[in-house]
């Protein structure tokens, strides 16, 4: 069990509800700022926080089981979006929240200057491997995005799985957010890795820094470029193309060979390009 989880760090904050999370910061449009932290430093973060910050309270539970189900076509277009740096990019998946069993499918798109969309449907979670029932939603979402038109052509299938948990802290007087997630295992097919003396840290603002940005900038503690799709499957996939993630994987993801199983084939680099066109 990390830090976090063992009570006494959380137990400090103040406790808030889903209700008001989401009529305060609900930002579906908005700006995220990524840090990995050393689980053992979590506690001093939250100690700091005290004064600032709630922390979502659902039946006495203040941290929460995770799964993400991360979809592509099957030349890796959402991945090789982000690994390319296309100006815009798209990442479809679901998400269910494991204690309550309510999931989502949802499609993010990442735009100029760091402005990040969620486009969310309401979704059964027995169907969370697969897009099938709620294609029309994904499609629609990419078109009013003006996303890759030629994407409703293409299948999309599961190609990774991420279980986390996280707690959610909410910074009333700005109505921005921070999540905090822990024990961190990516899954690709018969291969898996696990990351648990680190946590992922991300704000969610509408533009300026937040109070924990600042802090966390204080103590020496940079914004870094990590997506649990693309970062995990680049972790996973040695022959992928990682440029954007190399500092963080390098850092954080490989100080110990974390992978089981055989190398996957990818498309050549003209096929990953014209994916993206």
């Amino acid at each position: 069990m990390t830090p976090l989880l063992t009570g006494s760090p959380l137990a400090g904050l103040a406790p808030v509800a889903l209700a008001e999370v989401i009529e305060r910061a609900s930002l579906q449009s908005r700006v995220d700022r990524k840090y990995v932290v050393a689980v053992d430093e979590l506690p001093h973060l939250l100690d700091q926080l005290t004064p600032y910050a709630q922390v979502l309270d659902i039946d006495g539970e203040r941290t929460f089981q995770y799964e993400s189900v991360y979809f592509d076509t099957p030349c890796l277009a959402s991945y090789h979006c982000a690994a390319y740096r296309r100006r815009r990019r798209f990442k479809v998946r679901t998400r269910t929240y494991l204690d309550s069993a309510q999931c989502w499918l949802e499609v993010k798109i990442s735009g100029a200057r760091g402005l990040v969309t969620k486009h969310r449907l309401p979704y059964l979670a027995e169907d969370r491997h697969t897009v099938r029932s709620g294609r029309g939603f994904v499609d629609d979402a990419l078109v009013r995005e003006s996303i890759w038109p030629d994407l409703a052509a293409s299948p999309l299938e599961p190609v990774l799985v991420t279980n986390y948990r996280r707690s959610t802290l909410l910074l009333p007087t700005t109505a921005s957010r921070v999540t905090i997630d822990t024990e961190l295992t990516w899954q690709d097919g018969d291969r898996t890795l696990r990351l648990p003396g680190i946590a992922v840290v991300e704000t969610k603002t509408t533009s300026a820094a937040s109070l924990v940005d600042r802090m966390l900038w204080q103590r020496g503690t940079r914004p870094v470029r990590i997506s649990k799709y693309a970062t995990g499957l680049a972790a996973l996939r040695l022959d992928l193309p990682d440029v954007p993630w190399r500092r963080t994987l390098r850092r954080h993801f490989r100080a110990t060979p974390p992978l089981v199983g055989p190398a996957l084939q990818v498309p050549t680099r003209s096929e990953q390009e014209a994916s993206c066109a």
